[in-house]
């Protein structure tokens, strides 16, 4: 009875095969497949608790969106050009001027020191 058992023991063994185990990683930052991104993004977001106060500002950029807007639309002289100098609104300072390729606005936060260049052609 052993040696049947024995038998099928060393018969089952020589029959079982084994492969080489090969690392792939999920991220693809480390070379992983690109498809996982989305996942990956969305799952470190959803645990992150944190949260970004430095959106803040972008109350400021509404309303020098509807400020423009509205200058932009009738507030104007009746050749509907904005007034040509330097002005301020709130922390925003701006500055208009003529050049060949067009009306440029420069936009200057004055509390961070970040500034836009808004172009419109001609």
């Amino acid at each position: 009875m052993r040696s049947i058992i024995l038998l099928l023991f060393l018969v089952a063994t020589s029959y079982s095969f084994g492969q080489q185990l090969v690392y792939t990683p999920k991220n693809p930052a480390f070379g992983g497949d690109p498809f996982n991104y989305t996942w990956l993004l969305n799952s470190a977001n959803a645990q992150n608790p944190f949260s970004d106060d430095s959106l803040s500002g972008l109350d400021n950029l509404d309303a020098l969106n509807n400020s423009l807007n509205n200058q932009f639309t009738g507030g104007f002289d009746n050749n509907n050009t904005p007034p040509l100098g330097t002005s301020t609104d709130g922390n925003l300072q701006y500055e208009v001027y003529e050049s060949n390729e067009g009306l440029v606005i420069n936009v200057l936060d004055i509390t961070t020191g970040e500034q836009s260049q808004i172009i419109i052609p001609n």
